[in-house]
């Protein structure tokens, strides 16, 4: 059973992974000229990067 920290861990790690999948994709919509996807991927990662932040911040 893992501690409260590690769990709050395994969290930024999973807010992380999307903001970096979101990074990877992002020239691919780019490309294509799809704007409405990439304003979708800018406001993803803007949330996942908060939300990882708030969450290291509890741990500090």
């Amino acid at each position: 059973m893992p501690t409260a920290e590690e769990m709050i861990h395994q969290l930024v790690e999973g807010q992380e992974a999307v903001v970096r999948t979101a990074r990877e994709i992002f020239p691919t919509t780019d490309a294509a000229s799809d704007e409405p996807t990439a304003d979708l991927l800018t406001q993803r990662m803007q949330t996942h990067e908060k939300t990882a932040w708030m969450l290291c911040a509890m741990l500090a």
